[in-house]
């Protein structure tokens, strides 16, 4: 392995003396820094995640049922408005950030319907998708939603003192999240194994033709 060059090795310390002293003298020489950044990014995250359940909302709306039945409006309804309680009051950060988690799932659902759409349902990707699908829900949106029911239980001296219109989001929003998320499941599940069946009766197929 060969050696570093010193004038490479003195460059590189040159550049971390620097962004040590600026996180020291700018960054954190403000107290108030560090947590206006914090606030600031989930602040950030608030509206993003707001803006994506409304502007989604919307377009199911607008092509209705195409996009989506009653169960994607109540879904978005709620989600929305759950996090915008918790945007304007402060109140269920950590609740609210356990059921947006739930959404890593929405990009491997948005690539299922294009790989539909373009006709890849043999493809090795729309099973490998198929897959990562069943897993991410499994974990972020049966298992979690499972974990949060048990910290609410946990807490609950805590979740008591909320306004009554929090308190009841807090209960209301994930249970009613959380069935729909099971019937989903279900669907998943029954899709997977479909799709794996048809996958061995192809395989069989090209076997029997070779």
């Amino acid at each position: 392995m060969a050696a570093v060059p010193k004038q490479t090795t003195m460059a590189i310390k040159s550049y971390k003396n620097q962004a040590q002293m600026l996180v020291k003298n700018y960054l954190l020489a403000d107290p108030f820094a560090p947590y206006t950044s914090i606030l600031g990014g989930i602040l950030a995250c608030k509206v993003v995640s707001l803006g994506y359940f409304f502007s989604d909302l919307a377009m199911t709306l607008w092509q209705y049922p195409a996009l989506g039945g009653i169960e994607y409006v109540i879904h978005h309804l709620l989600s929305g408005t759950a996090v915008a309680y918790s945007m304007f009051t402060g109140e269920a950060q950590l609740y609210t950030y356990m059921v947006l988690i739930s959404e890593v799932t929405t990009p491997e659902i948005h690539l299922r319907w294009y790989l539909d759409t373009a006709g890849m349902k043999r493809s090795t990707a729309y099973l490998i998708n198929g897959v990562v699908i069943f897993i991410g829900w499994l974990i972020a949106r049966v298992l979690l939603f499972g974990y949060m029911f048990y910290h609410v239980y946990l807490h609950y001296d805590q979740v008591i003192k909320m306004h009554a219109f929090g308190f009841v989001l807090v209960f209301g929003v994930p249970s009613a999240l959380g069935i729909l998320n099971l019937m989903w499941f279900g669907k998943i599940i029954k899709g997977l194994a479909k799709t794996l069946a048809k996958r061995r009766s192809w395989t069989k197929e090209l076997d029997s033709e070779n």
